[in-house]
């Protein structure tokens, strides 16, 4: 029963993980593709390969603050979070392989999704040390703020 609490608690961010696992996966077959279909000094297999490891140069990044911030403060604005980065960073890779200026606006909303995800490790850290050395617990407001916060990702 132990192991079902847990689960409960992160479920959504593996959910999420999973799916970009998919979308890695997704981004390599395009990489094989192109590789495959044309000479490797295309312009064409440069863009993919390019933007495929851009892609890769963010994941980690990704992962990691949406991790912490779903366990530090709230999995379901992180998971939810998590899926519109998802959704940008697929317009970006496709944005990337048409003009590099058609992947600007996918870029600069993943940064924009990466620092609030910061900012809810941030919080998260916060409140626990507040609760640590204070015994004051903000967890269930920071919860509130940060789930309607989350809707506000949605805006261009």
């Amino acid at each position: 029963m132990e192991s079902c609490k847990v689960v409960e608690n992160v479920y959504l961010l593996v959910v999420v993980t999973l799916i970009s696992v998919l979308q890695n996966v997704f981004f390599a077959q395009k990489v094989e593709r192109e590789c495959k279909n044309r000479n490797m000094n295309t312009s064409a297999f440069e863009r993919v390969s390019c933007a495929n490891r851009n892609c890769m140069d963010a994941y980690p990044t990704f992962l990691a603050v949406m991790w912490c911030a779903g366990v530090c403060l709230s999995q379901a604005p992180a998971a939810f979070a998590g899926i519109i980065y998802l959704l940008v960073r697929q317009k970006y890779f496709i944005g990337y392989l048409g003009q590099s200026s058609q992947s600007t606006p996918g870029y600069l909303f993943g940064k924009r999704i990466i620092f609030f995800l910061s900012m809810m490790c941030i919080i998260g850290i916060f409140n626990y040390l507040l609760w640590r050395f204070y015994g004051s617990d903000y967890k269930e407001y920071m919860e509130t703020i940060t789930g309607a916060a989350s809707a506000l990702l949605l805006l261009p």
